[in-house]
């Protein structure tokens, strides 16, 4: 990923991008080719380790061998931006449209996991991190646990070990204060997605 000094975010930042997109795409190179899927992650506490699950139907991980690289994207914020919000072009009309974002970026080494209480472990502990403060908590243990177990059965586990994160802010910090703050300001009145980028926008991610 390119990140100009700009636009870099530091790695406790980064990693707070990952927990709060919550779910990201992991990108493989498969024998026939780059392969993604799209998945709920935990980290680890120290920020080593990142886990998820996958159906076993799903082939991506089918050509995985322990050790493979893995590429995880994460993102929280994204929203076009066109030049009209731009009050400079008027005296300077060499303005182009742009893409502002939040976005982070994990490589890791992927080992395959298909023991049922490994999965049993894996698979609470997402549901215990995704149903944190929702009234009422949803518990695997709500289901009847032959269902749970046919569901185990159903997927393979995840663990990739993290050799390097990078984020990156893209929040027009390039351009002057007023086309900044018009960008923030429209936004704020815009889509839900312009009004998720201008929230960061004000808080300088």
């Amino acid at each position: 990923m390119y990140v100009p000094p700009k636009h870099a975010i530091d790695e406790e930042a980064a990693w707070a991008v990952v927990r709060e997109a919550g779910a990201g795409m992991l990108v493989v190179v498969a024998p026939d080719g780059l392969q993604s899927v799209f998945v709920p992650v935990i980290v680890s506490d120290d920020h080593a380790r990142i886990f998820s699950h996958v159906a076993k139907a799903n082939s991506w991980w089918r050509a995985l061998h322990d050790g493979d690289e893995v590429l995880g994207l994460f993102l929280v914020a994204s929203a076009y931006v066109s030049p009209s919000n731009y009050p400079s072009r008027f005296e300077s009309p060499g303005v182009v449209p742009t893409w502002n974002y939040v976005a982070a970026e994990v490589r890791g080494r992927v080992t395959v996991h298909d023991d049922p209480e490994w999965l049993q472990r894996q698979v609470r502990a997402l549901t215990d991190q995704f149903e944190a403060g929702r009234s009422p908590e949803w518990r695997v243990d709500d289901a009847p646990s032959e269902y749970v177990n046919r569901q185990v059965k159903a997927i393979v586990g995840l663990e990739i070990e993290v050799m390097a994160i990078q984020g990156k802010a893209k929040l027009s910090q390039n351009r002057p204060d007023v086309d900044h703050d018009t960008v923030r300001d429209n936004f704020a009145q815009g889509s839900p997605a312009e009004r998720n980028v201008a929230a960061r926008m004000t808080d300088d991610t």
